[in-house]
C-alpha cells in the first residue's frame, strides 16, 4: 500500500506541474509528420525522435493488401489486439490506433478491423515508440498509427478459403466485405462463415500409473470436433455537431461439438464416452464521436453496449455410470466513457476523463451422477458490477531526445452476487503510471516504466464449471479480491541496418492478493486469493534483415523470453512458481519476398515445449506441447488477386498432460498415482484465393 501512495503522490506531482509552468497559446497536436525525403527506410520525426514514420514504399517489395499486412511487417513491433474479456475501455485496446484515435468495437478484434482497410487507403503508419504529445498510447509503450488517406476508395473483397485435413475433411471459410472511405466519410461491411475443426480431433492416448510407477491401464483416445459460426459487421462513419461520429454494429453465432471415446486397451476399466456441446450468440453496437474545441483541444465520447449467451451440456457415461453438467448463462456490458485532450504548448500535452460500465452476468449451472443432482456451492448466481474511473495523463516532452508520461487512474467498484449466494463487494484502488523514453540518438531508446496494476476478478470464478475430459467440477467462489501488481521495467532498443531491431526487456513485479487455486468447502477446487508473490521476466527480441547479408527482401524474428515468479502454495505451505506459468519461450519467423512481392514464402516456428504447471488442490498438472510449424507460400499474379497455401502443423505437433494425483490434500496425503495424456493433432493445408474489385 506504501508503494501505491508514492506512486500516485508522483503521479499527481507530474500531472500538477504543468500549472505552474509557462506555456504558449492552446492548440492540438497533429499526428507526427515524416522529415526528408520517402526512402525504404523509415523517417525518424526530428522533433520527436521517439517516432518512426513508415510511408507506402517501405512495404512496396511484399505487396501488401491490407493495413494489417503493413502491420505486420513493422519491424521491430508486436502486435497486441488487447483484451476484449477486460470489462470497460481502459485497458482492453490494442496497440494499433487508426487516424489517432482506436477502434470503437470490442468484440471485433482488432486484425479484423486492420484486414478490412486496403493498403491503397494508408498514407503512412507511424511508430510511435514510449509516447508523443497528442497520442492517446492507450497504457501501451509503442503503438501504431495507422493515417489514411483523404481520398475516396472503394473496394469489395471476395475469399473462399478452406482448411483440408489428411483424412479428407474440407473445413470451408467464406467472407465478403465492402468498404468506402472519402475522408471522414466512410462505410464498411462484412459477413463471414466458417465450419471446420480444432486441433481437438485427433488420436491420443491415456496412460495411468499407481504409486510405485506400475501401469495400471492403457487406453486409447479418439478425439473429434467441429464448430461452426457466422459473423456480420459494419460501420459508418460521418460528419455529426461539428466532429467526427462513427457507428459500428455486429451480430455472431457460434456453435461446437465435441466428443471424445476413451477405449481401454490393458488394465482395469471401462470404455467411456464424452461428449460436449455448446450454443452461443453475441452482439455489440458501439458510437464514437470526435470534436476539436479549438486548434488544441479536443472531446471524445464512446458508448458501448455488449451481449452475449451461452448454453452448454457435457455428458460422460462409461462403466453403467454417467455425469451431467449443463451451464446455461447471459451477459451483457454497458459503457459510457468521456476524455478531454488538450495541448498547450508542442511539449506538453494532457487529458482526463471518466469512464462508467455496468456489468452483469446470469449464470445457473447444474450436475448430475447417474441421474441423481448434486448440490455444487455457487450454482446459479447473478453478478453484477457498477465500475467508475477517473482518468488523467501528461505527457512532457522536454527535448526531441526525452519524453515523460505520467498517469493516473483511481479505478472504483462494486460486485455484487445474488442468488445461491447474496454478497457485496466494493473495491476502490489508485493505479498510478511513470515512463520515461531516451532517444540519445538515431537507432537507440532506452524506456523505463513504474507502473501499479489491478487486475479484474474474472466472473466466471464466481461460479462452478466442469471439466468434463477428466471428470473434475470446481466450485464458485464469491469471497475473492482482484490481484494488484506494482510493476518496474526497463527497454532498451537498438534499431540497425534501416529495419533491423534488437530489444532487450527486463521486468520485476511485486504481487498481492495472488488468484489461484484453494480448497473450498465441500471437498471441491475453487479460485481464490492466496497472498503476496513476485514474478519477472527477461525477454530478447531479434529482427533481422538479410538484405546486407546476400538475400534481399528477407527478414526473420526471433524471440525468447525467461521467466521467474514465486507464490506460497495455500495446500503445503512452500514455495512454489505462480500458476501456469512458463519458464521458457521462444519462437522464430522468416518471409522472403521475390519478385517484389509478387511471390512470396516463409515459416513460423514455436520452439519451446514446457508450458508450465497447473497446482490444485489435490493434484499437479504439467503440460507440454511441442513446436507448432507453419509453411506458407503466396502468388500475387495481379495487384487484385492473392493464392495463398499454408502448411499448418508440419511437424506434426503432439500435447501432453502429466497428472500427480493424491489421494487427498497434498499436504496430508500420499501420492495415489499419475495419469499420463497424449494427443496428436492433424497437419492441415489452408487454401487461400482474394480477390478484390
Amino acid at each position: 500500500m506504501r508503494k501505491a501512495i508514492w506512486l500516485t503522490g508522483v503521479a499527481a506531482s507530474v500531472l500538477g506541474f504543468p500549472a505552474m509552468a509557462q506555456v504558449a497559446p492552446s492548440g492540438v497536436a497533429e499526428a507526427p509528420r515524416p522529415t526528408g525525403p520517402i526512402s525504404e527506410a523509415p523517417e525518424v520525426d526530428a522533433a520527436q525522435r521517439g517516432v518512426l514514420v513508415f510511408e507506402p514504399p517501405f512495404f512496396a517489395a511484399s505487396r501488401p493488401n491490407t493495413a494489417w499486412d503493413m502491420i505486420a511487417r513493422l519491424p521491430g513491433f508486436s502486435f497486441s489486439s488487447g483484451d476484449s474479456g477486460t470489462r470497460g475501455l481502459a485497458g482492453a485496446g490494442g496497440n494499433v490506433l487508426i487516424d489517432g484515435q482506436p477502434p470503437a468495437s470490442k468484440t471485433d478484434s482488432l486484425d479484423n478491423v486492420l484486414g478490412r482497410i486496403s493498403a491503397a487507403s494508408v498514407a503512412r503508419i507511424e511508430l510511435v515508440r514510449g509516447g508523443a504529445p497528442g497520442i492517446d498510447m492507450r497504457g501501451h509503450p509503442v503503438v501504431a498509427n495507422v493515417v489514411l488517406v483523404r481520398t475516396v476508395t472503394t473496394e469489395r473483397v471476395l475469399e473462399l478459403n478452406a482448411y483440408t485435413y489428411p483424412d479428407g475433411y474440407l473445413g470451408p471459410v467464406l467472407l465478403m466485405g465492402w468498404s468506402r472511405r472519402e475522408g471522414d466519410q466512410q462505410i464498411e461491411a462484412e459477413i463471414s462463415a466458417a465450419s471446420d475443426r480444432t486441433d481437438g480431433t485427433g488420436p491420443g492416448f491415456r496412460r495411468r500409473y499407481d504409486a510405485s510407477g506400475a501401469l495400471t491401464q492403457d487406453a486409447g483416445l479418439d478425439r473429434w470436433d467441429r464448430y461452426r459460426n457466422m459473423r456480420a459487421t459494419g460501420a459508418l462513419q460521418r460528419r455529426f455537431a461539428g466532429g467526427r461520429l462513427r457507428i459500428n454494429a455486429l451480430i455472431g453465432l457460434n456453435e461446437g461439438d465435441e466428443r471424445q471415446a476413451v477405449l481401454i486397451r490393458s488394465g482395469a476399466g471401462s470404455d467411456s464416452l464424452n461428449e460436449e456441446t455448446e450454443q452461443s450468440l453475441e452482439s455489440e453496437f458501439g458510437l464514437n464521436w470526435v470534436r476539436d474545441l479549438g486548434p488544441r483541444s479536443a472531446i471524445e465520447l464512446t458508448g458501448l453496449q455488449r451481449y452475449e449467451s451461452e448454453d452448454y451440456v457435457g455428458v460422460s457415461d462409461g462403466g453403467g455410470d454417467s455425469e451431467t453438467f449443463t451451464a446455461d448463462s447471459t451477459a451483457g456490458e454497458s459503457i459510457l466513457r468521456g476524455a478531454l485532450r488538450f495541448r498547450p504548448t508542442d511539449r506538453w500535452a494532457f487529458e482526463a476523463g471518466v469512464e462508467g460500465a455496468w456489468n452483469v452476468l446470469d449464470s445457473a449451472t447444474t450436475y448430475a451422477e447417474n441421474g441423481v443432482p448434486v448440490p455444487l456451492p455457487s450454482a446459479a448466481v447473478r453478478v453484477e458490477e457498477l465500475r467508475g474511473e477517473l482518468f488523467g495523463q501528461a505527457t512532457w516532452r522536454p527535448s526531441p531526445a526525452f519524453t515523460l508520461e505520467a498517469g493516473l487512474r483511481i479505478e472504483g467498484s462494486e460486485i455484487s452476487q445474488s442468488g445461491d449466494s447474496d454478497t457485496a463487494k466494493t473495491f476502490t484502488y489508485a493505479k498510478p503510471r511513470l515512463q520515461a523514453t531516451w532517444t540519445p540518438r538515431a537507432g537507440h531508446q532506452l524506456r523505463l516504466r513504474l507502473e501499479q496494476d489491478v487486475g479484474q476478478l474474472d466472473f466466471d470464478d464466481f461460479i462452478a464449471s466442469a471439466d468434463i475430459d477428466i471428470g473434475e467440477v470446481e466450485a464458485g467462489n464469491p469471497d475473492l479480491a482482484p490481484q494488484q501488481e506494482t510493476v518496474l521495467e526497463a527497454l532498451y532498443e537498438r534499431r540497425f541496418w534501416d529495419d533491423g531491431v534488437f530489444d532487450a526487456t527486463i521486468q520485476t513485479a511485486r504481487i498481492e492478493d495472488v488468484v489461484d487455486i484453494i480448497p473450498l468447502a465441500g471437498g471441491f477446487d475453487g479460485v481464490g486469493n492466496i497472498g503476496k508473490g513476485k514474478s519477472g521476466f527477461l525477454r530478447l527480441r531479434l529482427t533481422l534483415p538479410f538484405d546486407r547479408l546476400g538475400l534481399a527482401n528477407a527478414q526473420m524474428f526471433a524471440r525468447t523470453t525467461w521467466s521467474w515468479s514465486q507464490v506460497t502454495d495455500p495446500v503445503t505451505g512452500e514455495t512454489r512458481r505462480a500458476q501456469d506459468d512458463q519458464p521458457f519461450s521462444c519462437e522464430v519467423n522468416f518471409n522472403h519476398d521475390l519478385d517484389g512481392g509478387r511471390w512470396s514464402w516463409g515459416f513460423e516456428h514455436g520452439c519451446d515445449t514446457d508450458k508450465g504447471k497447473g497446482y490444485r488442490v489435490r493434484e499437479i498438472r504439467t503440460w507440454r506441447e511441442e513446436p507448432f510449424v507453419l509453411v506458407y507460400g503466396q502468388w500475387k499474379p495481379r495487384d487484385d488477386l492473392t493464392l495463398r497455401l499454408d502448411l499448418g502443423n508440419a511437424a506434426d505437433q503432439k500435447l501432453g498432460q502429466d497428472r500427480l494425483l493424491w489421494s487427498g490434500p497434498r499436504d496430508v496425503a500420499p501420492v495415489s498415482g499419475r495419469e499420463v495424456r497424449q494427443t496428436e493433432a492433424s497437419p492441415w493445408l489452408y487454401v487461400q484465393v482474394r480477390k478484390t474489385f
